[in-house]
């Protein structure tokens, strides 16, 4: 995080509330202060999608007639399945809503915390350095070793005399094998467990056997996870525009790309927050700090057909720019100042009465 405190004791007389540490500020002709901006919002699809390596099994030519299993390819392919699509409001640096914070004699020295891309988070409250706030790396994932499923085969299917018979004699060890799951969760086994913890090991252990045996007939299929990220800026209301293409060959595509199939994202203008008439006279510049008061828009993404998701995200673009006044921080109380650094709305704002 980057911290901006500034120091009331350069410019005004010593007191209580001057006894601040400068860490860093910037100077704007003769004044001292801070510089801040505002956010803006981008509409952020966060799109997880699988890459896929799909091995035929080494009966996969056998499955449709001993295990029923159907469409079940015998040739090697590599494919991109769509998971999930997550949809929500980030807020950026907008370089048409950046202010300065001048210090004056008769206010007290604010406190300003700011993200690293300078967007106001706090004032006047104390910054704490901790590692609560960090992000921690996300610990490696441990990969299960698959059984190998000649580990499971008996000497009558090994010493086969063909690959058809191998494969007659291997779909009935996985129909024994799911009697013997059935007749254990009925109570009807021979050797029946002492207790629940035995019994789940038991069923585990024909579990990890039935799936080992029958990939030799469906295959298998290695998952490799992507993440891609698009990002929209919502300056105006739209209906389906295409946010993405989605390829089988090649995985999230740009929208432009017509090797994909299009999803459609819509954006509409809730009016939730009272944009102000203009009187054609020109404002004069507001002192005080400014914040956001966003507005509030219903996103909808579809595929063409069905909806993947619809709600509704604050859009900075569609609300207004409000200001607290600079009367607030005198010196007769320390008012601490809350926003939500993503849209830069105002959360939270406390007073602590001076001595």
């Amino acid at each position: 995080m980057k911290k901006l405190i500034i120091a009331a004791g350069l410019l005004m007389t010593t007191s209580a509330y001057a006894q601040t540490e400068v860490l860093t500020g910037v100077t704007q002709g003769k004044d001292y202060g801070v510089v801040y901006s505002l956010p803006k919002t981008l509409i952020e699809l966060e799109i997880k999608a699988n890459k896929v390596n799909y091995t035929p099994g080494e009966f996969s030519k056998y499955a449709d007639r001993y295990l029923r299993l159907t469409n079940v390819s015998a040739n090697s392919e590599e494919y991109w399945e769509l998971a999930s699509v997550k949809v929500k409001s980030v807020g950026v640096p907008n370089s048409e809503t950046t202010y300065f914070v001048k210090l004056k004699d008769k206010t007290v020295a604010p406190l300003m915390e700011l993200t690293e891309d300078g967007i106001v988070k706090t004032i006047n409250v104390p910054y704490s350095n901790s590692s609560a706030g960090k992000k921690t790396a996300p610990a490696p994932a441990v990969l299960q070793k698959k059984a190998n499923p000649r580990e499971f085969l008996t000497e009558e299917i090994l010493m086969a005399s063909s690959t058809a018979k191998m494969a007659e004699l291997v779909a009935k060890e996985i129909y024994n094998i799911r009697e013997s799951k059935n007749a254990l969760l009925r109570g009807q086994a021979d050797n029946m467990p002492s207790d629940g913890a035995q019994l789940k090991i038991m069923l585990d252990n024909l579990n990890a056997q039935e799936e080992a045996m029958t990939q030799m007939f469906s295959g298998t299929c290695n998952k490799e996870e992507r993440t891609f990220t698009v990002r929209l800026t919502p300056d105006k209301e739209f209906n389906n525009e295409v946010a993405f293409r989605f390829s089988k060959k090649l995985g999230v595509v740009a929208n432009h790309d017509l090797a994909g199939t299009p999803f459609y994202i819509s954006l509409k203008d809730l009016k939730s927050v009272k944009i102000p008439q203009e009187d054609g006279k020109k404002k004069k510049d507001l002192d005080g700090i400014a914040y956001n008061v966003p507005g509030q828009a219903l996103v909808t993404l579809t595929d063409g057909k069905k909806k993947l998701y619809e709600g509704e995200l604050p859009i900075t673009q569609f609300g207004v720019i409000e200001y607290l006044a600079p009367v607030l921080f005198n010196k007769n109380s320390t008012i601490k100042v809350y926003f939500d650094p993503n849209t830069g709305g105002l959360l939270k704002v406390d007073r602590e009465e001076g001595k």
